[in-house]
């Protein structure tokens, strides 16, 4: 207690004047005067050997020095009986004057009052009450009330429980008030029990409850919560609002970056919120720092600070000064071994947080990390059942399930709606070579950039090996559809994928289906598509739009089919030819003869367009032999006119060198002119070599054996072996045009380019780089030392009568560059 404005025990005051006592009457005084002398004479009669004396009638009296005695032995045994006691004890007379006090009061009075201000006797207890001033003065007025109801007779007794606080230590006292006679109210005793154990204890047994509460409304939360967030949210709020905790906070710690975030809160302000995050995000690595959280996400070790204000390691103080939080509780959120996140605490009371409250939410811990763990392998569980696990998109299952809710959406809405089913093309090739980690990243990439470019995840799936399929879930007209669908084709082919050292550009065949043309439910537009695609394979085609029995699919491929054979046989396919360049002189070395078909309906028509019906149809092995001809008597014409010749590269086709009789067509052709070998180059796709090594081989010997040179088209996409292309009989290799563009995109694809120059001059061949258009590919081409290069910064293919006016009638001029 302190003394200014205490009230307690005593309160100090200056002390009144003691009051004068009754007058008494004469009589009352003569008697009392004539009975002590009667007192002393017998005394000195019986020389104090005598203590009582009888009257006539046998009544004792006793004598005045031994009624002196005896209340001083009455007087010692109840001193003796109450300063034993410890409590504080006061009798107070029927106007509230203190007459006797206990040595419990005098010592706690003598500790707690300034010097010289010590409770005395006569002090009125009733007028400190009345005067008492201060944080207890409603306290002391409401004691003075009890006691003058006890002396009063109005109440049997009184009591309170009030604090009695000291500046280091927290005190509570019990003031009880009886009557001093059991029939008169001639005066009370005061007692004053100190009772700070007991309301610690209560205390105790309040933060146990409020722990206890926590712990069971999250125990209670864990059974039902099917996701993590609503765990951790409703965890924080079980804390808050159940447990009595200011504030709570759950914070994860991201397993691959070691980053901190704040999962869920509950009773933090917007401003603390921020300022955590903030916080966050300056832990570069969660479990290094002097941070108490980064401390415990470390260690695993719960931190607790009961005085938040005294620790200087404490981040937000003032924040928590101004919040009123006085104490915090670190715990960590532990699975298999490593702290995946904590639960942080945070509670208005100093000092809270004990052993016992710390091994009940350590428990807690234990359990929400249980739970999270639980969660997690559940959701694993689902992702499985409805999601392809290599690229993230959904699978079959989840995805037609998707597309039936599209469906009926269509339905409602009165609307189409379009479904696509794609196919990679070459994946089996490049997984094949590059293995199966290669072929994993490619559908990893292929998925990226199909949902970053087309549309939203949710419309994707992957259905299994190369296969995906999407949704479009409005269509409003058919042409733009397919104008759509073109222009995402032609940009997924000449996107560069990267894989290790490796850039590929692969192409998609693409199936489609609108509803409700093609299907009414989702069962049968996916069947739809997947035909439509199966159609688009087969053929060639770059995609392909579903219509029933594929009729005009069908019908328009046999007309094309039909063009293309009248085309042949009236001439209507023509080469074009493009220029070779060296990189070093500039001049003209030899010349690429391509397809074209003139038609006369149309005019000029695309080599994309016909050259994959070609080859479907069988009829590539006729134009390819004609294409071969058609070069070789160009150049004995031209060569016979004494024009600069250059030697004519030749495209073979799969079908083609599959052919059994493909040599020997060769050897037909170049037959006709000793001349003519020297004349032909054939050029084979790489990937076209490596599907039958030995077959391979052996063609190309023989070939050689012709005298014709054998070129590697495309080279760098088709995956070669290097022992095995060490064994090819060739004389050139080609570099694919994709690589040409990367080189000035990428330090990769400069170096793959730079690689590849360097392992054919290692092997004694000539390196020719396709598709050359720009300034900056040709310096760079020169620098690395290529030997040739093709493409529209020389000149674009050309009819043979300009290239044979323009290149060949006289000396061309060498490349200005």
């Amino acid at each position: 207690m302190q003394p200014s404005g205490a009230w307690g025990l005593f309160i100090v005051f200056n002390p009144p004047e003691p009051e004068p006592p009754h007058a008494l009457s004469e009589e009352v005084q003569s008697l009392i005067e004539t009975l002590h002398r009667t007192g002393q004479r017998l005394e000195e009669l019986t020389a104090g050997e005598v203590d009582t004396v009888a009257n006539s009638e046998g009544k004792p009296f006793l004598l005045r020095r031994a009624q002196d005695h005896l209340r001083l032995s009455d007087a010692a045994k109840q001193n003796a009986i109450l300063n034993a006691l410890p409590a504080h004890l006061a009798l107070l007379d029927a106007q509230g004057r203190i007459v006797a006090v206990n040595e419990a009061w005098r010592r706690f009075g003598s500790a707690n009052t300034p010097a010289g201000l010590a409770p005395g006797l006569g002090l009125n207890y009733l007028a400190l009450c009345d005067g008492a001033q201060g944080e207890g003065a409603a306290q002391a007025q409401a004691a003075g009330v009890g006691i003058r109801a006890v002396l009063g007779g109005a109440a049997p007794s009184f009591s309170m429980e009030y604090p009695c606080h000291a500046p280091t230590v927290q005190r509570w006292f019990q003031m009880t008030v009886t009557p001093l006679f059991d029939d008169r109210s001639d005066g009370v005793v005061v007692m004053h029990m100190d009772i700070s154990a007991r309301k610690a204890a209560e205390a105790r047994v309040v933060y146990m409850n409020r722990v206890y509460a926590t712990l069971s409304g999250i125990n209670t939360l864990i059974v039902r919560v099917r996701d993590r967030d609503t765990l951790f949210n409703e965890a924080c709020r079980v804390a808050v609002e159940a447990g009595g905790f200011r504030m709570a906070l759950i914070a994860t710690v991201d397993a691959t970056t070691q980053r901190v975030s704040l999962a869920a809160s509950h009773g933090v302000d917007a401003a603390f919120c921020q300022a955590l995050q903030q916080h966050f995000a300056t832990m570069a690595d969660a479990t290094r720092g002097s941070a108490l959280l980064a401390q415990v996400i470390a260690t695993r070790e719960v931190k607790v600070v009961n005085d938040l204000q005294a620790n200087s390691v404490v981040v937000f103080r003032g924040m928590y000064a101004d919040m009123g939080v006085n104490s915090m509780a670190i715990l960590p959120l532990i699975l298999s071994e490593h702290a995946v996140g904590t639960l942080v605490l945070y509670a208005s009371e100093r000092d809270f947080f004990r052993d016992e409250e710390l091994r009940l939410l350590t428990e807690l811990a234990g359990d929400v990390a249980f739970a999270m763990d639980h969660i997690e392998k559940q959701e694993r569980i689902d992702y499985l059942a409805y999601y392809d696990v290599l690229t993230g998109l959904a699978n079959q299952h989840l995805f037609l399930d998707r597309l039936a809710q599209h469906v009926r959406s269509a339905f409602s809405a009165g609307h189409q709606l379009a479904v696509y089913l794609i196919d990679m093309e070459r994946f089996k090739n490049i997984n094949d070579s590059l293995g199966q980690a290669a072929g994993d990243a490619l559908l990893r990439q292929a998925a990226q950039w199909l949902t970053h470019n087309i549309g939203d995840a949710t419309l994707f799936a992957r259905l299994g090996a190369d296969h995906f399929a999407a949704v479009m879930p409005v269509v409003q007209q058919v042409d733009e559809l397919v104008r759509f669908l073109e222009a995402k084709q032609e940009a997924f082919q000449e996107h560069p994928f990267h894989l290790g050292d490796a850039v590929l550009r692969v192409g998609i065949k693409v199936g489609m289906a609108l509803f409700p043309r093609d299907g009414e439910d989702a069962a049968s537009l996916f069947k739809n598509a997947e035909a439509a695609l199966k159609q688009a394979k087969a053929r060639g085609e770059p995609y392909l739009l579903y219509t029933p029995k594929m009729t005009e699919a069908v019908a328009n491929r046999v007309t094309l089919e039909n063009q293309l054979r009248q085309a042949l046989d009236r001439g209507e396919f023509v080469l074009h030819y493009q220029p070779k360049v060296n990189l070093v002189s500039g001049l003209m070395t030899s010349a690429e003869a391509l397809i074209r078909w003139n038609d006369p309906r149309s005019g000029l028509v695309a080599p994309a367009q016909f050259i994959p019906l070609l080859e479907e149809t069988g009829l590539i092995h006729a134009v390819g032999r004609w294409a071969m001809r058609q070069a070789i008597a160009d150049y004995l014409r031209w060569h016979a006119a004494g024009l600069a010749v250059v030697r004519i590269a030749v495209n073979v086709s799969p079908l083609q060198l599959r052919n059994r009789n493909f040599i020997d067509e060769v050897r037909k052709a170049v037959s006709i002119d000793p001349l003519a070998p020297a004349g032909l180059e054939l050029e084979i796709t790489e990937s076209l070599i490596m599907e039958d090594v030995k077959h391979s081989i052996a063609s190309l010997q023989a070939l050689r054996a012709m005298g014709l040179t054998v070129a590697i088209d495309d080279f760098g996409t088709g995956f070669s072996s290097l022992s095995y292309l060490a064994k090819f009989p060739v004389d050139t290799l080609k570099i694919d045009r994709s690589f040409v563009l990367d080189m000035t995109e990428s330090p990769e694809g400069l170096a793959l380019v730079s690689t590849i120059i360097n392992l054919a001059h290692a092997l004694k061949l000539k390196v020719v780089a396709e598709g050359v258009d720009s300034d900056a590919q040709l310096r760079l081409l020169r620098v690395l030392g290529c030997d040739e290069m093709q493409g529209f910064l020389f000149s674009q293919a050309v009819p043979s009568a300009l290239f044979e006016a323009k290149f060949i009638a006289v000396r061309h001029m060498p490349m200005d560059r």
